[in-house]
């Protein structure tokens, strides 16, 4: 490929296809519009259109990494084919514009004659950033609107793994939105969840905030409010009581003063644009915690120096399901994390550590820094130098089972000058 060929990343859509969408790379955005609606021959019935377009330093890796992070949402037949609706799209175009090769958003003005591709102005270049491609550093995700329901059964299936030891006698701190109300529709799953399995579970309190800026998720209103539930002789007293000037949020004062003075577990889902900031508060309290975030945070550089250092690792579930603020399903890709102990994790069997000659060659490969690579949960047992693995075996259990994370960042392989998708360097203890 020409050095100086411009690439493009691109979401397109076809007229009778509403709830699909493709996502894939070219160098040529207006050849490659002709194509797909030649697809359909001299028929008009199921023209394409572009949905979102964009000029990146490499589409091959870009698209590479959006198969990684948005795997679970393509078919299983045409894996060029994502689920669609307003909100994946916006999902899938910020997390293309925060990609650390991303260049400059392009937009595609279509009539009946022509389509012709537009350089949006109030995007600035790298050239007018100040950067080079290899300078970008990758930004943090700024995904608006992100906020979602948990279900109930995924709160039920998860803390069932628990001993119930671990809940005695303890106060539960849910501190992202989790709303209470008479009504349960205008509830916090967390919050109902500890509420009917109160006795069951020994608990001493439960405490639970709802935030009152932004998006109101569970139509509590505008003001914040702490709600705190507990069993006495005269049986369950609650009480929901509105600080002047509390926000209800995470970092707000009055919470801080809760995780620190009276929670013992902290257990939520906190929206995945804020989880940075809210895995640093809830991690350096030392309070233990199992909450809820993005499946690719073992992955990410602001998460890895705690996975490194056994300050937090996966829970026992995957969580792939939501409500959205409509109350529809939703796919969103998370996973349970958590400082509890896990003593014998049923994934583990997904492990695959064996001699590394045992390990089938389509699985193993060497990069240009000669590091291996290992796929599909192997990990070679008598390998002494770092190896790379991707998210799958970190959250199975790996960690757990003599190996360790090594560098407090992800690690970018490159095969014949080529990245291909991130991961994670570790090595045998």
């Amino acid at each position: 490929m020409d050095e100086n060929e411009k690439q493009y990343i691109y979401i397109i859509q076809a007229s009778l296809e509403p709830s699909k969408c493709k996502i894939g790379k070219t160098n040529d955005l207006d050849r490659r519009l002709k194509e797909y609606n030649n697809i359909t021959g001299v028929s008009k019935e199921n023209t394409y259109q572009y949905l979102f377009t964009c000029e990146v330093a490499d589409m091959a890796v870009v698209e590479n990494d959006i198969k990684e992070n948005y795997g679970y949402l393509r078919e299983e037949k045409s894996r060029e084919i994502y689920l669609y609706n307003s909100a994946l799209l916006k999902m899938y175009s910020d997390y293309i514009k925060t990609h650390k090769l991303f260049v400059e958003e392009i937009f595609i003005k279509t009539d009946n004659k022509k389509e012709t591709i537009i350089v949006k102005k109030t995007t600035p270049t790298l050239k007018e950033r100040g950067l080079a491609t290899v300078d970008i550093l990758n930004k943090a995700k700024k995904t608006k609107n992100d906020e979602f329901y948990t279900r109930y059964e995924d709160i039920e299936k998860e803390i069932a793994m628990y001993a119930k030891s671990v809940w005695a006698d303890k106060c539960v701190f849910c501190n992202c939105d989790d709303a209470v109300d008479t009504d349960e529709r205008k509830s916090s799953a967390f919050a109902l969840y500890f509420m009917r399995n109160f006795k069951e579970l020994g608990l001493r309190k439960l405490i639970c905030t709802h935030y009152g800026g932004g998006l109101d998720l569970f139509n509590q209103g505008a003001k914040g409010y702490v709600f705190t539930y507990v069993f006495t002789r005269e049986g369950f007293k609650e009480f929901k009581e509105y600080p002047k000037g509390y926000t209800g949020s995470f970092d707000d004062p009055l919470s801080l003063k809760i995780l620190n003075e009276e929670a013992d577990i902290v257990c939520t889902n906190p929206p995945f644009s804020i989880a940075r900031e809210y895995w640093k508060i809830v991690i350096e309290s030392g309070k233990k915690f199992l909450i809820i975030s993005n499946i690719t945070n073992v992955k990410t550089g602001s998460y890895i120096p705690y996975f490194k250092n056994n300050q937090v690792w996966a829970g026992y579930n995957r969580v792939d399901y939501f409500f959205n603020p409509k109350k529809q399903l939703t796919d969103a890709s998370g996973h349970w994390y958590t400082n509890i102990p896990i003593n014998d994790r049923p994934k583990y069997k997904h492990l695959k550590i064996v001699p590394l000659k045992e390990i089938p060659e389509k699985y193993k490969k060497y990069d240009d820094s000669k590091i291996l690579l290992v796929d599909n949960c192997y990990a070679p047992s008598n390998y002494k130098k770092p190896f790379a693995v991707s998210v799958r075996p970190i959250l199975n259990g790996l960690l757990e089972k003599g190996y360790s994370i090594i560098e407090e960042k992800s690690y970018q392989p490159y095969i014949n000058g080529k990245a291909i998708f991130s991961r994670v360097l570790v090595q045998k203890v």
